[in-house]
């Protein structure tokens, strides 16, 4: 059999920063599954050189779905004392970039997979493997309507980004928006005579720190998040080409992050009745656009996949996590779903030397046997 730590060390290895292609990854990964015996489903981009990956292995029947993405950020700008695309053994810590998000996961998946292909099995195993996480659930959004067809709706998800192996039940919802405000140029002597694009930004910039501001105050509450509450988050701003000409365009990049309670259309409907409000203000115009959304996930504490993966993992302590996964796609299929996997987002992810510790990788492959017991 092969164990997960020989394979995480190949998975860190492919280079797969989300703006590179995953397809030497999907291959090795297809051909390690199809000589096991899986049936996979082979998921293309229809834009770019990236592919996800369904695959299942069994009985006819609902099964069990894990699922992991490729796709890792980038190490560029960061300060990385070892490889980050070799894995580098140091007592329990395992280095290397995505080991702990979600590479150790996938490594992990494929031991399982390794292992299902010698079981007799009740029930398939299924396996989602996907790709441009890390940009906003891109991959995952365009191949969720092929699974169905490809391996069928399992009974139960896990998804398996980092939870330091607790079982997590919830994150809010994210919808990115870029903003186009649209001004006048003109000599800046002159600036009063035109509408500065950066001035209807700037409004627009206080217009959404309010409407965060009423959010806190008077929006939905959740106090198991660290911030209880949804929140509007401005990350770039950009215009102007010279300080004596007043700028005729402004771009905004923003973005909210949404409890279950706070309905997202509702969030957005608020959002351009501000924009609208400003730009008829001054006679100018805003336009808004959605660059990338994922769904939520509120899964009940009480729910039998809840129940099903606390046992299966041996720990009882149920979580929501500050940042987004893959899971809600899952779960508006039907699919009962939650997120539990090896590793500490909050201490690892995205930072340089990420690290896994191998008595996480451990917890999660005796997780996994439990998957295979509970099927076979």
């Amino acid at each position: 059999m092969t164990s997960s730590l020989e394979i995480l060390d190949r998975l860190v290895g492919f280079d797969t920063v989300s703006a590179r292609s995953n397809l030497p990854l999907i291959a090795y990964v297809e051909d390690f599954l199809k000589s096991r015996g899986f049936a996979v489903t082979r998921v293309p981009d229809p834009e770019q050189d990236k592919a996800g990956l369904f695959a299942s292995i069994g009985p006819t029947g609902a099964g069990i779905l894990l699922s992991a993405h490729t796709d890792v950020v980038p190490v560029e700008g960061q300060t990385w004392t070892r490889d980050p695309f070799r894995l580098t053994i140091e007592g329990d810590r395992l280095y290397g970039r995505g080991t702990t998000d979600m590479k150790g996961f996938l490594a992990a998946m494929l031991a399982c997979a390794d292992k299902a292909a010698r079981r007799e099995l009740r029930e398939p195993l299924k396996l989602a493997i996907s790709y441009d996480e890390e940009i906003g659930c891109v991959g995952i959004a365009k191949m969720i309507d092929a699974l169905p067809s490809a391996i069928g709706l399992p009974r139960a998800c896990i998804v398996g980004e980092p939870t330091s192996m607790q079982v997590a039940v919830g994150h809010k919802g994210k919808s990115a928006i870029r903003a186009i405000c649209h001004g006048e140029a003109g000599h800046s002597a002159l600036a009063p005579r035109f509408t500065n694009a950066l001035h209807l930004a700037a409004d627009l910039v206080a217009g959404l720190r309010a409407l965060q501001d009423d959010l806190a105050t008077h929006g939905a509450q959740d106090d198991s998040y660290a911030i209880p509450y949804s929140t509007v988050h401005v990350g770039k701003l950009s215009g102007g080409t010279a300080l004596n000409i007043v700028p005729d365009r402004a771009e905004l990049l923003f973005e909210f992050r949404h409890l279950a309670a706070d309905a997202p259309d509702s969030l957005m409907a608020r959002i351009r009745a501000l924009a609208d409000d400003i730009a008829t203000t001054h006679g100018a115009a805003i336009t808004l656009e959605q660059v990338t959304a994922y769904p939520g996930l509120d899964t009940p504490a009480d729910a039998e996949v809840t129940r099903l993966v606390q046992r299966l993992a041996r720990n009882q302590t149920l979580t929501k996590v500050a940042f987004g996964t893959e899971a809600g796609f899952f779960d508006a299929l039907g699919i009962p779903t939650v997120v539990c996997g090896p590793g500490d987002m909050e201490a690892q992810g995205h930072k340089p030397d990420e690290y896994l510790l191998h008595s996480q990788l451990d917890a999660c492959d005796s997780m996994l046997d439990s998957v295979l017991d509970h099927l076979g």
